[in-house]
């Protein structure tokens, strides 16, 4: 699971403010219905825009060059709409630490969860897809509840140890599994009770160390696209499922899992990155101010390639 986008970063170590700012601070206001935390996410989102303009430049340009047809006047919207949402996401995301299992649920809705009972039945794990789309923390928590899989979350360790700690539980509290990105390899390799449902945020930007990502357009760029996914889809001949998150009105969010390969070992190479790529991509086409324009995605430029698309950067 990604990380929330903060308006700050918590001390790199476990520290003492770390404890004061979270029991002082954000478990307060996780006690406050979310309508409160929504009015004061409206003077958050003001104050993104007109005063501390967060990352604005990136945000303009990441969204410019994803919508080079766009006028001004409909790059700026998306930019003032993007920046209402992240304030949304960010007291959303604060709410998770009291939130209850029934507000959970009614907050973030699966809607079909029958597309993975079929697979729960034939006793399959399955692979689920996604990227930084709308709220993904209001998923993490919401949806072990609602599918017979046990689910699974792939995250990267918070470098402040309380911080990291907090996240996990809170994130877990209702049934999610969370697993260390370090160890993801001998996560799959061990036998569980029962069939898993292991969620991968796809649209992260590679470690640029990585020999093994993909490169394909997205958004009308060349994109380095992590290959994690597919990869461990093919070895372990995995269902891969592509999990979209629609967000039907304020602070509501549903789930929709569509089938995007049931039989991995016979796809082509690269084919199941560029399918969930694509699904992602119209996703955000549909309401681009739900994405995480914040996000450095595009910091890896493309150099030099092969035939089979893995390219050195």
């Amino acid at each position: 699971m990604p990380e929330t986008p903060r308006l700050f970063k918590p001390p790199p170590q476990d520290s003492f403010m770390a404890r004061i700012l979270f029991y002082l601070v954000i478990k307060p206001l996780s006690l406050l219905p979310l309508w409160v935390l929504h009015l004061i996410a409206d003077s958050i989102g003001f104050l993104l825009i007109r005063v501390v303009p967060y990352r604005k430049q990136l945000v303009k340009e990441n969204i410019s060059n994803s919508f080079p047809d766009k006028s001004p006047a409909e790059i700026k919207a998306i930019v003032n709409g993007f920046y209402h949402h992240m304030a949304d996401l960010i007291f959303e995301s604060i709410k998770i630490f009291s939130i209850s299992k029934e507000e959970a649920r009614s907050r973030c809705r699966v809607k079909n969860p029958e597309v993975l009972d079929r697979f729960f039945a034939e006793g399959k794990n399955v692979i689920v897809v996604g990227g930084h789309y709308n709220n993904w923390e209001m998923l993490a928590v919401a949806t072990d509840m609602q599918v017979k899989h046990q689910v699974v979350g792939i995250y990267s360790t918070m470098t402040n140890k309380f911080f990291n700690k907090k996240f996990a539980e809170s994130r877990s509290k209702f049934g999610l599994q969370l697993v260390p990105k370090e160890g993801v390899k001998d996560y799959f390799k061990a036998r569980h009770p029962q069939p898993t449902a292991t969620f991968f945020g796809a649209d992260q930007s590679p470690h640029r160390k990585k020999k093994h990502f993909y490169w394909t357009t997205f958004l009308n760029q060349d994109t380095a696209v992590q290959f994690g996914t597919e990869k461990y889809a093919v070895e372990y001949n995995y269902p891969v499922i592509f999990a979209e998150i629609l967000k039907p009105k304020r602070g509501y969010y549903e789930i929709v899992f569509t089938v995007l390969e049931e039989d991995p070992r016979s796809s082509p190479y690269g084919s199941i990155t560029e399918r969930h790529t694509k699904m992602l991509e119209e996703e955000i086409k549909r309401q681009p101010a739900y994405y995480l324009w914040t996000h450095r995605r595009w910091k890896i430029k493309k150099t030099v390639a092969n035939s089979t698309g893995k390219v050195v950067a």
